[in-house]
């Protein structure tokens, strides 16, 4: 009895033992197989070396492996990185943005043919089960209007020794064909011009010169369609708005003020006027007889033509859409743009959806119900670094909003709307993780970040195309050494050219066409779409 109470102790402890060295086994099997996959993932050059991935039993092996490791990434041979470093460099190096002319891999996805799913991509379902993981049919349509709204940012004259400055250095019958878009098959018909009777910190922009195409406005974004073939392609005739934001840094959003602006004022939402922050209410609403371009409000001047465009089409029997998109205060201003467009075009029932990116809160409770109620789908593409999606009320509408049930539904706090779609800027391996956070707000870093997520439990995606030097645009944040320059997007010679003449440095007269004209307000005729 003595010997069977001294041995039961020992045979649990094997047993113990025995349990605890399965479990080590097991950890370390489903830790290789993760190293395997991430090898197979960031390293597809390294098929050809499959054998080594399943036979790696000593130090030597494992140090050729970082040979190949360091080989393939194109980067000096330091024998202190680890294997475990090197599985998470970059794909790219500074050779990769060598100009070698048609051998380079194409910046661009495939063009599919989505017009049997467009109702779904457009939102119909709240793009249920497209986001996670995301669909790549949805992610190249989200990337190409996000490059909509970066193009008013391009094509911006913010010189402010610059007559124009504040305006477009491109007419709308050649702005797509100068910045590279027309691959995505649309035409602009017209110019969105805006002002603001309130003060909104460093949105407008300026010339320091005494004489100025417009003291009171400035271009904002524009209205365009879809050509024939593409809107083969996606399904329906598509009308685009496409709102900027600031070019300016986002600081000024901290110093908006909190008050809101009664928005409908033809009706209320159950007990509460819809409302919206008198700030971005100034500049969609704001206009003036005085003025040259705003004789009319960019609400005005953007409904008059999609209203127009709308009654055109559907005279023909097509389907029609319209997407309204916008970064920062342009995803503000396309919220209030497609609560009008929903409301006031009875023929775009349904088929009203809003693409915004970093944009910050807009309106109250009964604004969010009100555009729920019209059947407006908006998703919101947010970076998780970014501060603007979180304004205004960074701290007071959180805190309200979890409070309990009564606080959250205060008809003064502001609210959110819409599907969110939630990136993370350092899940890309090739930005800087001490970058400043004020720059994960850049739209350019939006779409790049964009363009790499696959769904939030993985990493960047490896085959992702679209060009990485354009996060250096306006940014600094990418690795050193990719030798991308910072902030290098601006006009050659900083505007001035060379007279071969006289030899002297000059300003360049704008082309006639060029020259903002208040007839540019006016809509383009449709024809050769």
């Amino acid at each position: 009895m003595e010997n069977a109470l001294v041995k039961t102790p020992l045979r649990k402890l094997r047993r113990r033992r025995t349990k605890r060295v399965w479990r080590l086994k097991q950890k370390l099997k489903l830790a290789w197989k993760s190293i395997k996959i991430r090898v197979k993932s960031h390293l597809p050059g390294f098929l050809s070396t499959k054998k080594h991935l399943f036979h790696i039993k000593s130090r030597k092996e494992e140090q050729d492996l970082s040979q190949v490791a360091r080989r393939i990434c194109k980067i000096s041979n330091d024998s202190t990185k680890s294997l475990a470093f090197l599985l998470q460099l970059p794909k790219y190096s500074a050779d990769d943005f060598l100009d070698r002319g048609d051998l380079m891999t194409p910046a661009t996805s495939p063009r599919e043919n989505i017009s049997k799913m467009w109702r779904e991509l457009h939102g119909s379902n709240d793009w249920e089960n497209l986001l996670d993981p995301l669909h790549p049919w949805l992610r190249r349509e989200v990337t190409k209007y996000g490059e909509f709204v970066e193009s008013v940012y391009d094509s911006l004259d913010f010189d402010p020794l610059s007559e124009f400055c504040g305006s477009s250095r491109y007419n709308r019958n050649k702005l797509f064909e100068e910045l590279g878009l027309t691959k995505h098959g649309y035409k602009v018909t017209k110019y969105i011009y805006a002002m603001s009777h309130v003060d909104v910190p460093q949105w407008f922009l300026s010339s320091a010169m005494g004489e100025t195409w417009s003291k009171d406005s400035n271009w904002m974004g524009f209205v365009a369609v879809s050509g024939d073939r593409e809107s083969l392609r996606i399904g329906r005739r598509d009308i685009v708005v496409a709102w900027r934001g600031t070019v300016t840094p986002t600081e000024w959003f901290m110093d908006l003020r909190t008050s809101k602006e009664p928005f409908d004022c033809e009706g209320e939402h159950g007990k509460h006027v819809v409302k919206v922050q008198s700030g971005f209410f100034s500049i969609y609403k704001s206009k003036s007889e005085l003025t040259r371009y705003n004789k009319e409000s960019a609400s005005e001047q953007t409904m008059e033509e999609v209203k127009r465009l709308v009654k055109f089409f559907k005279d023909r029997g097509e389907e029609v859409s319209l997407t309204i998109t916008g970064h920062s205060l342009g995803g503000a201003l396309a919220l209030m743009n497609a609560y009008e467009a929903a409301k006031d075009v009875p023929a775009l029932s349904g088929n009203v959806s809003v693409i915004s990116f970093g944009a910050p809160r807009v309106g109250n409770l009964a604004f969010k119900e009100r555009l729920n109620s019209l059947g407006v789908k908006v998703l919101r593409v947010v970076n998780k670094q970014d501060i603007v999606p979180k304004l205004p009320g960074i701290v007071f509408n959180k805190v309200l909003n979890k409070l309990n049930p009564i606080t959250s539904r205060l008809n003064w706090v502001y609210r959110h709307v819409g599907t969110q779609l939630k990136l993370d800027v350092f899940s890309s391996p090739y930005v800087k993780r001490d970058s400043d956070l004020g720059r994960a707000h850049n739209l350019e870093v939006y779409l790049h970040v964009l363009d790499g997520f696959h769904r939030k439990k993985s990493g960047f995606r490896v085959n992702a195309r679209r060009d990485v030097a354009s996060v250096n645009k306006s940014t600094d944040m990418l690795l050193d050494h990719l030798r991308i320059p910072e902030f290098w997007y601006q006009v050659a010679h900083k505007g001035l050219i060379l007279n071969k003449q006289t030899g002297r440095w000059v300003k360049p007269v704008r082309a006639p066409e060029d020259i903002p004209s208040p007839l540019s307000t006016g809509p383009k005729p449709i024809y050769n779409l």
